[in-house]
């Protein structure tokens, strides 16, 4: 099997209510980054100067020298940023992303954090790029960011968020963190367990659009005003659907350097006058939205058709479609991922298995079924599933005068069209099947032949879903 790693599902088209408490409708969570003093430079030894979410326009690093306007742009974070940002969100719950290095060199910062109760969650151990950086470098890193934090803050970060992170990089917190909850993904508006690291690793999801860090990128915010009313339009949008049954979270993202400037403040402080007007509004730490999520909505452990070997995945599947485990088989050697472990994912793996087989082959599988009332159903012969499907329908208690219909039917059917009549019973009562039977078995081969592979491929839909969640 290609086993494609991504998650493209998600929770799907009805996700888990998210049962924030007090019934709100939207959980808003603010996230103030704290990376003044982590960032790239030659004194922190750094090959070069920072050039990342600045007001320098096309900055570009300087290698081995210092950069005098980006450092004290930085500076202006820790100093004046900070402080405007801490007296505008002391009184709600925040978390920080605080990289290690810049926490350990602004203990007033800190210690204004903890004192406002705000969750300071792991940032790495520097500002700095991790895609090219070697995994056991990247491992050796997490390792040191733990370990300075904890000595910084007096306490070990129960969340962590890298940023500028590698493909490896989730895996490996994972593996060495034991986090709560970890943030490095921008794939949905709610909380979700993901298989990683040899554990199911909750992923409290973040946020590049509702950013400040827009106001440092091309074609990103201008003004204040754009700002708020992108805040203020992501939280009418997910408040309506909190109102309509389906809350979500909502990931506001700060930097101490931009959204700590007087110009963009103040569109903050409207943003939040906005969200405090409304009811149901529940403002949370990343950590209490964890504990939250972890209590409602825990993993369930399953085995996931994804994940099967090929003997597993046939002996779980092999008979969706009746006496045909070639089907399965090809599915299972197709590409198959996480949206395949569902009963629709499945069914659409299977189901493209049977459409590019030869005619020859899929007349294998209508051959396969058996007579609806058959001989087979009278010697007790039919698979589990063909029995269990025709007792719904009531066709294990048929009168005299009924099962002579369906023999005369059944001979009449085969004789014109050389494979059996094929209808999906669960669909239907015993009525509407022989309803079925006589309208359909005047239809032309090409015509027939069409709508029973239509109904094989129903059937297996109906079977699929009573062995994976929807």
């Amino acid at each position: 099997m290609t086993r494609y790693p991504r998650d493209l599902h998600g929770h799907g088209p009805t996700p888990p209510h998210a049962n924030w408490p007090d019934g709100a409708r939207i959980a808003v969570q603010i996230v103030l980054n704290y990376e003044e003093g982590g960032e790239n430079c030659v004194l922190h030894g750094d090959a070069s100067s920072e050039a990342f979410l600045s007001e320098i326009v096309g900055a570009q690093p300087w290698p081995g020298q210092r950069h005098w306007n980006m450092e004290s742009i930085y500076e202006y974070g820790a100093r004046a940023g900070f402080w405007r940002l801490h007296r505008l969100l002391r009184d709600l719950p925040v978390t920080v992303y605080g990289v290690a290095t810049a926490l350990a060199r602004s203990p007033a910062q800190v210690q204004a954090m903890t004192e406002a109760g705000w969750e300071i969650a792991s940032h790495g151990l520097k500002w700095v790029e991790h895609k090219d950086m070697a995994e056991a470098e990247e491992r050796a890193q997490i390792r040191e960011a733990i370990r300075l934090h904890t000595e910084v803050t007096g306490e070990k970060p129960r969340g962590w968020y890298t940023g500028r992170c590698s493909v490896n990089t989730v895996r490996i917190a994972a593996e060495e963190g034991g986090f709560d909850y970890l943030a490095d993904s921008y794939a949905d508006d709610l909380p979700y367990w993901m298989r990683v690291g040899g554990r199911d690793q909750l992923i409290v999801p973040y946020t590049l659009d509702a950013n400040d860090m827009r106001f440092a990128t091309p074609a990103g915010f201008a003004n204040g005003e754009q700002f708020e009313s992108y805040l203020r339009d992501s939280f009418d949008c997910l408040y309506a659907e909190g109102v309509a049954g389906s809350p979500k979270m909502l990931s506001i993202g700060l930097h101490c350097r931009l959204a700590g400037r007087p110009g963009r403040a103040l569109a903050l402080r409207r943003f939040l006058d906005h969200a405090r007007r409304h009811e149901g509004v529940w403002f949370a730490t990343r950590l209490q939205i964890a504990e939250h999520w972890a209590r409602e909505h825990p993993p369930v452990p399953r085995e996931r058709p994804s994940e099967m070997d090929a003997e597993r995945f046939v002996a779980a599947f092999g008979g969706v479609f009746e006496h045909s485990a070639w089907v399965a088989e090809r599915a299972h050697a197709a590409e198959m991922g996480h949206a395949h472990d569902t009963a629709g994912g499945l069914h659409a793996a299977l189901v493209r298995a049977f459409r590019s087989a030869s005619e020859e082959e899929r007349m294998g599988v209508l051959v396969a079924h058996p007579d609806l009332a058959g001989k087979l159903a009278l010697a007790k012969r039919l698979t589990a599933e063909s029995t269990s499907e025709q007792a719904s329908a009531g066709l294990d208690a048929l009168t005299d005068e009924e099962r002579e219909a369906f023999g005369r039917l059944n001979a009449a059917y085969v004789g014109t069209h050389g494979f059996p009549f094929i209808i999906a019973v669960r669909d239907h009562d015993k009525a509407g099947i022989l309803r079925a039977f006589e309208r359909r078995i005047g239809n032309d081969r090409a015509t027939e032949l069409a709508e029973a592979c239509r109904q094989v491929e129903r059937i297996a839909e109906l079977r699929l879903g009573a062995l994976l969640p929807s």
